[in-house]
């Protein structure tokens, strides 16, 4: 059947229209602007661990213990000297040797005078001499307050309250882990306070 031309321009310009009208919507729906996970994962900064430290290294420590000096280790003539010991006995005495301490344990450094029995023996107490015994580490307070115990101790001012003369021979000081304990015996007279105190006041700032 033949369609006659009024007919045919209708039916192809209803099917442009149909066309032009797909076109529109696929056009719209591809310039759209869309938004990807792609793109809010780049704006997302990375914000970095507050306690990272990138690079560090752990340093081991470097702090020490010191441990306490062994009394046995101890050499009591590493803080007198020989014209200190005379000083104090008032005559000329030999250099230090050491002897094993009589009250305490541990070294005594000894100093004999020109007038001292022979032969010396440094591990007892004998006259014309200078004893003196350093302590030093835990078992000073221990000897301190040991000896303390055993004789009827005289407190002796000027070195705080551990201090004592135990009133018969020598002057004990108690100084931070410290116990220094001085004897001064010169010959032909009884052992001297006066000259442990001078003796005293030299060694205890060498603690």
């Amino acid at each position: 059947m033949r369609l006659r031309p009024r007919v045919l321009g209708i039916v192809v310009a209803s099917a442009a229209v149909v066309v032009l009208a797909a076109c529109g919507s696929s056009s719209k729906s591809s310039t759209a602007p869309t938004t990807t996970a792609s793109a809010r994962s780049t704006t997302a900064a990375t914000v970095p661990t507050p306690n990272a430290s990138p690079g560090s290294t752990t340093v081991p420590s470097t702090s020490t213990t010191t441990s306490a000096v062994s009394t046995a280790n101890f050499k009591s003539c590493s803080v007198v000297t020989q014209a200190e010991a005379a000083s104090a006995i008032g005559g000329t005495v030999t250099k230090g040797v050491l002897g094993n301490a009589t009250v305490e344990g541990g070294l005594a450094c000894v100093f004999y005078g020109a007038s001292a029995p022979t032969p010396t023996t440094p591990n007892v107490a004998q006259p014309d001499t200078v004893r003196v015994v350093v302590v030093k580490g835990a078992d000073a307070v221990r000897w301190f307050t040991d000896y303390e115990s055993k004789v009827k101790p005289q407190p002796i001012s000027g070195y705080g309250r551990l201090a004592f003369y135990d009133g018969a021979a020598s002057l004990s000081v108690l100084k931070g882990n410290c116990y220094l304990r001085i004897a001064v015996s010169p010959a032909g007279g009884a052992p001297s306070l006066t000259d442990e105190e001078h003796l005293a006041t030299v060694i205890l700032p060498k603690l």
